[in-house]
């Protein structure tokens, strides 16, 4: 094993953090709507179970896995998306960013296909769980570069963990929205008619 001294974790997380000091327009740019309207979903989910709470509405317990795995899945691809706009910036560009975008289009479209199941889960029903299949798909497909990397350079435990809390969060929110949906998603009747306009 080689003699190098290996930095702390910590120290790891600042160095990864700070490189973010080099983005420019054109990275703060789309990091900004990427990880911005992932935390505007975290507001929407979280705002629309406080407020039915607030007026009485029994929302299923398991509903609270919805917010806690949106913040997770935030919270970690705020970190993972520096290195992609940074460390590894001609890593993606050899082929690894069209897996992230495929990634981000199935992810966004399944959470929009369940949302518009509520009314039309006869319509959507089946295009939502196509489309949180390919995402964990192409989860997958993107791992397997990672862990090259990882295996090959030994180097950057930060971006691994980012990856395995983005995956969890992910997991944990999309199949809790799902089974949410499958049961009819019990407490958004009750909260929309606390709403005038609904």
């Amino acid at each position: 094993m080689a003699n190098r001294e290996t930095p702390t974790f910590p120290a790891e997380v600042i160095q990864y953090v700070s490189s973010i000091r080099s983005f420019e327009l054109a990275d703060w740019v789309p990091y900004t709507c990427w990880i911005g309207s992932l935390f505007f979903l975290l507001g929407g989910v979280t705002s629309l179970f406080t407020f039915g709470y607030i007026n009485g509405v029994e929302w299923p317990p398991y509903l609270f896995w919805i917010p806690f795995g949106t913040g997770m899945f935030a919270i970690s691809l705020a970190f993972d998306d520096i290195g992609h706009r940074t460390v590894y910036k001609e890593e993606l560009a050899l082929g690894e960013g069209y897996v992230h975008q495929m990634i981000s289009a199935t992810a966004v479209l399944s959470v929009i296909c369940l949302c518009l199941c509520y009314d039309n889960g006869d319509a959507f029903g089946i295009p939502a769980g196509v489309l949180i299949v390919m995402s964990f798909f192409y989860s997958m497909v993107d791992e397997g570069f990672h862990w090259r990397r990882y295996r090959l350079d030994g180097i950057d435990r930060v971006e691994m963990w980012a990856h395995f809390f983005a995956i969890l969060g992910h997991v944990l929110m999309i199949v809790t929205w799902w089974y949410w949906y499958s049961e009819g998603y019990p407490g958004v009747k009750e909260t929309l008619q606390y709403i005038p306009r609904f």
